[in-house]
């Protein structure tokens, strides 16, 4: 019998040889480069949370302005940290989608502001459609007439606001694994953020699906475009949807989902008060933040609120029985990577204040936009994930 017969088929010659083969039936330890590389990619993966949080401060500071050109920073830089962080999942490849969605977005908003008309007025006019003569309890809505130079920019402007915010979504999606985000939630928004998850993974799936449908008709020569193709390839992506939900609720069924603990009912009376109250607060606070004679009670009330409201959601956790497998550390890249979509945020902010006609260009009279030096540059901290984090390895 030669050594590798007796080793389990590998060419080793016992049963310490460190390879990961299985001798005599029993699970033989990886090398310890395999064991380094394991640990070494547990410590660069990088919380979700902080990945939805980058985003949202991207999205904070697309809010603030309407200057083309600083919107098209913000993008490419989402762009490209989705482009270099990114995993092969299905869910991952919803950033495509989602700018997709934005393009159309933009579509939208110039088609309304040609056909409906726009309230803002231009000296340059770009075509005259024929108008509809409407009733007079239809007054401040137009159909047809004059187009003009200065309501289409506008639109654009506007639409492609509109159209960063859904890029900002569409790459944390692509960033964050949705299973990974739904285990660091709190326990009592487990049931809350299931649904959340189901939904914004359906997508993705759906066109994985129809791109996995597609490609086999191309292989066996049949058609997989025109009205035919979709009724051929949307049959087998609706039944390959049922099935997978199906399979979804056995599971969660069989792990025992939706199981509560008994709490006393004092604890339950102060969840209540303390979630309600905390919600009433951030509200309260978030108005007082936006008007102008709230302004010394915004910001008290807001940081209560938010104090109330975690309170009770870390008394509610207590009903919650589910256990947490290798839970995700927040660690020092994770505040990296928050904090850099903070910054943005919280720069663009302050210039929106501080010079507020750089960040929305006018559009009458109609003059090119500038491109403002130090708010380009607080942009560029929306790339710092990409060079800070290292890439996940496939």
């Amino acid at each position: 019998m030669t050594p590798g017969e007796t080793g389990g088929g590998c060419g080793c010659a016992g049963p310490a040889c460190g390879c990961g083969c299985v001798v005599a039936g029993r699970a033989v330890p990886r090398a310890r480069g395999e064991l380094r590389s394991a640990s070494a990619f547990s410590g660069s993966v990088v919380h979700p949370g902080a990945w939805w949080g980058w985003a949202l401060g991207v999205g904070v500071a697309a809010g603030r302005t309407t200057n083309p050109l600083l919107l098209g920073l913000l993008i490419a830089a989402s762009g490209y940290v989705v482009a270099t962080h990114r995993s092969s999942a299905p869910w991952s490849r919803s950033y495509a989608a989602f700018a997709r969605l934005g393009l159309a977005v933009v579509l939208v908003r110039l088609l309304f502001a040609v056909a409906l008309g726009s309230p803002i007025p231009g000296t340059h006019t770009l075509l005259t459609l024929p108008e509809v003569p409407l009733p007079h309890w239809a007054q401040g809505i137009r159909l047809g007439g004059r187009v003009t130079a200065e309501a289409v920019v506008f639109a654009a402007y506007d639409g492609l606001k509109l159209a960063t915010l859904l890029v900002c979504v569409g790459a944390a999606n692509a960033l964050a694994a949705p299973a990974r985000l739904l285990k660091s939630l709190p326990g009592v928004l487990y049931e809350t953020g299931v649904a959340v998850v189901v939904a914004l993974t359906f997508a993705p799936h759906l066109v994985a699906d129809v791109q996995r449908l597609r490609a086999a008709r191309r292989l066996r020569g049949r058609p997989d475009r025109g009205v035919r193709g979709l009724f051929q390839v949307g049959l087998p992506v609706l039944e390959g949807a049922l099935e997978r939900s199906v399979a979804l609720a056995a599971a969660m069924e069989a792990r025992g989902y939706g199981r509560t603990a008994e709490v006393p009912a004092r604890v339950r009376r102060t969840t209540a008060a303390l979630t309600l109250g905390g919600l009433l607060g951030v509200c309260g606070g978030t108005y007082g933040l936006l008007a102008a004679e709230g302004g010394t009670y915004g910001v008290p009330l807001l940081c209560a609120g938010v104090a109330a409201a975690l309170a009770g959601l870390r008394l509610g956790g207590r009903r919650s029985l589910r256990t947490r497998y290798r839970p995700d550390p927040w660690g020092a890249r994770a505040w990296l990577v928050a904090g850099s979509g903070a910054a943005v945020a919280a720069l663009l902010t302050l210039a929106s204040v501080r010079d507020p006609g750089a960040l929305h260009p006018g559009v009458v009279p109609l003059v090119a936009p500038g491109l403002p030096v130090w708010p380009a540059a607080a942009v560029l901290f929306a790339l710092l994930p990409a060079f800070a984090v290292p890439r996940e390895p496939s």
